[in-house]
């Protein structure tokens, strides 16, 4: 297997959790190093995990030991330190978004691209079983010709259990930016890209209120749209519907249903990894179809891993390319809706290679899936 891969995680915040719950005990790779804003806390996390430095930033990108950048920033810092990770001649994956414009996007990746570096972002809960199987299912002409889809994400709003949500009312937060990602990057891999979009937007909130933590009880402003709308016009020919919202108690609906010419499909929730995929044939019944594509029992940091692994044959499946035509999705639903017109996107991209089912044993290593 050789020497393990040795990643730094830039940004010890809420989500890293769920990444090192992956990664810590990986056999692939080495959490060689880790760098916040707040010393304590990376003081904290390097405890925890053997033979990790607690360093700064600029150490961190400079450190021998570190060949990738896991970058868990909270968006507005996604550029910067991607980019300079770049610079440092790292590899880099970073928490979705990709960044907060699209032009900002643009310059990840085309830094990358000139420094022949991989870059790669999330979500990667695309890459399981849930996301994966119902792609199966649409390749395998069950559905017939693909017609169009519906996605739809209805929250009351992050505050509600996050200790310090304002990032989510910032610009590079709001409901598109932030859940967008999980459903339009499904969308993609079951439909593949998208040529145009029209949007529709509101903001009917000026302030929230942070509900848990030490901060219970502070109202944040609100400096984005809270409740958005949008239709993607596909190249294939379907047309995707799709309401992102934290201005919601709940929904019923979906999370995203795929209508074809023969047959209805029901797609679990795109912010996990599984979840049951239901199928619906003309003058038939709903029926479960079990998994059979995918990483079985995958968490945040497989797509890492799979850019870990991935060659010239097979580029990584969560790469750069594909989290800027999401993000170009995104920004140009959000422009859309300001100046009330469709708008034709730039970016295309090709739809990544399916994943084969894939058991825990193989994708996490024998010695982390017994752990």
């Amino acid at each position: 297997m050789g020497d393990p891969h040795g990643v730094g995680i830039v940004g010890l915040g809420v989500i890293s959790r769920a990444y090192l719950e992956t990664l810590a005990d990986h056999p692939e790779l080495r959490i060689a190093a880790v760098a916040d804003l707040d010393p304590a806390r990376s003081a904290a996390v390097a405890a925890e995990l053997p033979g990790t430095e607690a360093v700064s930033v600029e150490r961190l990108l400079d450190h021998p030991d570190v060949r990738t950048v896991l970058n868990l920033t909270i968006p507005a810092a996604h550029a910067e330190i991607s980019l300079a990770a770049i610079d440092a001649g790292r590899n880099v994956y970073v928490e979705k978004p990709l960044g907060v414009t699209f032009p900002e996007g643009r310059s990840i990746v085309d830094r990358a691209t000139s420094a022949g570096v991989r870059l790669g972002c999330a979500p990667d809960t695309v890459l399981g079983t849930g996301i994966q199987t119902a792609r199966a299912v649409i390749d395998e002409g069950l559905l017939g010709r693909p017609l169009s889809a519906l996605a739809v994400m209805v929250t009351p709003g992050h505050e509600r259990w996050h200790p310090d949500p304002d990032f989510y009312y910032a610009p590079g937060g709001g409901p598109l930016l932030d859940m967008g990602p999980y459903y339009i990057s499904a969308l993609v891999h079951l439909l593949g890209p998208v040529r145009a979009v029209v949007g529709a937007a509101a903001r009917l909130r000026t302030e929230r209120v942070i509900r848990t933590g030490p901060r219970s009880g502070q109202p944040i402003p609100v400096r984005v749209d809270s409740h958005v709308s949008g239709v993607l016009e596909h190249t294939g020919g379907a047309l995707s519907t799709i309401t992102t919202s934290f201005d919601g108690v709940a929904t019923t609906a979906a999370p995203i249903e795929v209508h074809g010419e023969d047959a209805s499909l029901a797609v679990p929730d795109p912010n996990r990894f599984d979840g049951q995929v239901r199928i619906l044939p003309l003058d038939g019944r709903w029926d479960p179809v079990p998994a059979r594509a995918g990483y079985a029992d995958a968490s945040r940091g497989v797509g890492l891993v799979d850019q870990i692994r991935a060659d010239p044959q097979r580029p990584p499946r969560a790469g750069g390319e594909f989290a800027l035509h999401v993000l170009e999705v995104m920004t140009a639903l959000l422009h859309s809706a300001e100046e009330g017109r469709r708008i034709e996107l730039t970016s295309t991209v090709q739809r990544p290679a399916p994943v084969p089912y894939t058991g825990v044993e193989e994708w996490k290593g024998a010695r982390a899936a017994a752990s």
